[in-house]
């Protein structure tokens, strides 16, 4: 983490009414490092295009992306988006490869995490694994639980009476993602973030992408292959390369 700079405030592009911030995996870390030791609650979402067309018809996800703390540019097509735009996001920070660097940070710092979501198990096998590759790592508590309303003061309780400094949470979008803006200040975590499939890919539920089609921004490719129920979801992709070259990408208020 040296040299990297922990008090900054980092540059923001606009797509689509979501701030996207400009940072880098290590500048996340940071950023979480600070917030931790400063306390009170801070929201990070993981935005990718599919998050971006979702929260351009759906005013309350719109909303929750727009106070979170930091929406971090997860996805080659956001990146994209941006250079069309005249900006440019250095760095594509996936909230897959966060999940276990943050382990690792949380096991050098002490941090205590609770990882919530998934199927029933699955938190518990990602938590298992993440603890045996990071020595150290405390892990506060784990709960497949439901994004449900009436659920949400038992939840909250849970990860409260658990004293958790990091709050992962894996409904999906855009539950999860809500969910946390929702009920992260009464969870007492100091920051929250909405991780997707992360477990899954953890606990070998899910098998990720190669990194070298990582690297080629074809992930998404190489889970409707595997996956390919996901085909309505994924034709929101052309949508965002459509709306964004065509400049017609304004909110659906």
């Amino acid at each position: 983490m040296a040299g990297q700079r922990v008090g900054f405030e980092p540059d923001v592009v606009t797509l689509m009414g979501v701030p996207i911030h400009d940072v880098t995996m290590a500048e996340t870390l940071a950023l979480v490092s600070r917030w931790i030791a400063e306390g009170g609650a801070h929201q990070i979402a993981t935005v990718n295009p599919e998050f971006l067309m979702l929260a351009r018809r759906d005013a309350t996800f719109r909303a929750t992306l727009q106070r979170a703390a930091l929406c971090i540019p997860d996805g080659i097509g956001v990146l994209w988006a941006a250079r069309r735009r005249g900006k440019r996001l250095r760095e594509r920070v996936a909230g897959s490869d966060l999940v276990p660097l943050l382990s690792a940070e949380a096991a050098r710092h002490g941090w205590r995490v609770f990882y919530l979501g998934a199927a029933p198990g699955v938190a518990e096998k990602a938590a298992a694994i993440l603890a045996e590759r990071h020595p150290g790592l405390i892990v506060a508590g784990c709960y497949a639980g439901s994004p449900a309303p009436e659920e949400e003061a038992a939840i909250s309780a849970r990860v409260r009476a658990a004293q958790a400094n990091i709050l992962l949470v894996a409904y999906g979008a855009p539950k999860q993602d809500v969910w946390l803006g929702r009920n992260l200040a009464r969870t007492g975590a100091a920051v929250g973030i909405g991780v997707g499939g992360s477990f899954d890919f953890i606990a070998g539920v899910s098998r990720r992408a190669p990194r070298w089609i990582q690297r080629l921004g074809l992930e998404w490719f190489y889970r409707l292959v595997r996956e390919p129920w996901r085909w309505r979801r994924q034709l929101a992709l052309p949508q965002f390369v459509w709306l964004i070259l065509t400049g017609r990408d304004a909110p659906q208020y």
